[in-house]
């Protein structure tokens, strides 16, 4: 066992898990008060059920064997008998990475959460994550990280989760919008309950994101500092160019402008983290603010899809354009493991082509079955909430809780109000 790797996989493992509540509190501030402990606790509970299927099936169906390059098989249930202790080729025990590898199934379905706040039934979510994860996502870690792999057969390449992650959630995001249909007050500007949440959040992902793209390398090597840098340039590129549009197009800058800006730049970066050298992410900063800029201002309203909190305009987009130009930008002089370099580094048009392809097959393969998922389940549970409970909020009608605890939200004063009345008023004299 090689210590130093070992002891930096588990720190990026810690600070993958970090990024779920950072998730949160990032999701929870954008929404309106009326549900923010829905949209909270839909990214929050992830991490129970994430980690169960995870060590139950999906560990063995995404890394152990192979059917047709796109499942692997299940012969250690609950990983019993499997030996956790042995080592990969770079010094770390298997139970290591496995760990890894886990806080990534928590990370992602929690992305999609954020397009369809205050309208989804939390039982639907529930059951969605559960078929999503063994239908969708454990095929799409063992079609692009195994060995085995069809799309890494290809030639394709993805150094910490564009396609498994980002495009894999951003197209969910989008065929889950168009299934649930718009909010009754879709059209109306979205009243934000916390926005220091906003940026508590954005602070929280992009810490985290040093773990999930710098330990992708497996090891602390230079590729993990080359995928640190090239998160860190990135990020502030994206930072500054949706703050820069938003000057140019809307006459002031905003703080959630600021925080999706950052938030895109993450997501562009992640596939080529560790294949670019910094100036490439510079533009791939650049490149993914434009696509999503563009898409959430000027397309997204053409369409009609109500994605609430645009988990498609940042992570499915930004995702597909990083996916794509990391064919342009990767080069062996910062990774010697990939298979060709990019277009601008003299590889031809081999690396952008599989690029090209293995993204428009990760849409197909996440929006096809995404369809079928969908249409099946929500005949056997209820997908969306009533009217009534929309208009209510889904903090009360799911949860029975409240963000804000003050004494005129509260059950017994509800019930009790007459009772209450004198008592309130001899506070209100005193406060005189």
């Amino acid at each position: 066992m090689n210590t130093t790797n070992t002891a930096f996989i588990l720190m990026a493992s810690i600070l993958v898990l970090f990024m779920t509540p950072g998730l949160a509190f990032f999701y929870g501030g954008l929404v309106s008060r009326r549900n923010v402990v829905n949209t909270m606790l839909s990214v929050f509970f992830i991490c129970g059920i994430a980690i169960l299927l995870w060590v139950a099936i999906g560990y063995e169906i995404s890394f152990n064997g192979d059917v047709g390059g796109v499942f692997g098989t299940v012969q250690h249930f609950f990983l019993t008998h499997l030996d956790l202790k042995k080592t990969m080729a770079n010094g770390l025990p298997t139970g290591v990475y496995m760990l890894f590898q886990m806080m990534f199934t928590i990370i992602t379905p929690a992305l999609f959460v954020g397009a369809v706040v205050g309208r989804l039934h939390f039982k639907f979510l529930l059951w969605f994550i559960v078929l999503w994860s063994i239908l969708i996502y454990y095929p799409m870690v063992h079609m692009v990280w195994s060995a085995h792999g069809l799309l890494a057969q290809i030639g394709m390449i993805d150094f910490a989760g564009g396609t498994v992650v980002h495009i894999n959630a951003g197209i969910t995001a989008l065929v889950l919008s168009a299934f649930l249909g718009r909010r009754k007050n879709y059209g109306q500007e979205l009243q934000h309950y916390n926005l220091p949440w906003v940026l508590l959040g954005t602070t929280i992902l992009w810490i985290g994101w040093y773990g999930f793209n710098a330990g992708s390398a497996l090891a602390m090597n230079a590729v993990a500092l080359q995928a640190a840098l090239t998160t860190t340039v990135a990020t502030a590129t994206s930072m500054i160019a949706w703050m820069v549009l938003d000057i140019w197009l809307v006459g002031k800058p905003t703080l959630v402008g600021v925080c999706t800006g950052t938030l895109c730049g993450l997501v562009g970066i992640t596939p080529g983290a560790g294949y670019v050298t910094l100036a490439g992410a510079f533009w791939i900063g650049i490149l993914a603010v434009a696509a999503s800029y563009t898409f959430i201002t000027v397309l997204k309203p053409r369409i009609g899809v109500d994605d609430a909190l645009d988990a498609f305009g940042c992570h499915g987009v930004s995702g597909i354009m990083g996916s794509v130009v990391t064919g342009l930008f990767a080069t062996k002089t910062v990774n010697t493991t990939i298979p060709e370099n990019g277009l601008f580094y003299g590889g031809g048009f081999k690396l952008l082509g599989a690029q090209l392809l293995g993204t428009v097959a990760t849409i197909v393969f996440v929006a096809v079955v995404c369809c079928v998922v969908i249409s099946l389940l929500r005949v056997i549970v209820p997908m969306r909430v009533d009217a009534a409970e929309e208009e209510l909020g889904l903090d009360q009608g799911e949860h029975g809780e409240s963000v804000d605890y003050s004494v005129k939200n509260d059950q017994d004063f509800r019930n009790y109000q007459t009772e209450f009345k004198g008592q309130m008023a001899r506070l209100q004299q005193h406060r005189k």
